[in-house]
């Protein structure tokens, strides 16, 4: 994932704190209070890791279609 270093607006540091957010996240815990507790209070720091996704999980499905394509396409010409 592509988590920007730093906030867009305000420049904070918000990418050392992605791994413990998500983790935690993960684990059943409310998104609002973990951002609190790691210290971020700017509500534009908050939204970059609100809005950070799992990119790669939805480029996989459209890299292996492109490869099947591709072995479909030498099969034919051999």
């Amino acid at each position: 994932m592509l988590v920007p270093v730093r906030c867009f607006t305000c420049g904070n540091l918000v990418a050392d704190k992605f791994g413990e957010y998500k983790s935690r996240v993960e684990a059943g815990e409310a998104p609002g209070k973990v951002l609190d507790s790691l210290g971020m209070e700017r509500y534009c720091c908050r939204r970059m890791l609100f809005t950070s996704i799992e990119t790669i999980q939805q480029i996989i499905p459209f890299y292996e279609a492109v490869q099947k394509r591709y072995q479909e396409v030498q099969s034919e010409l051999e």
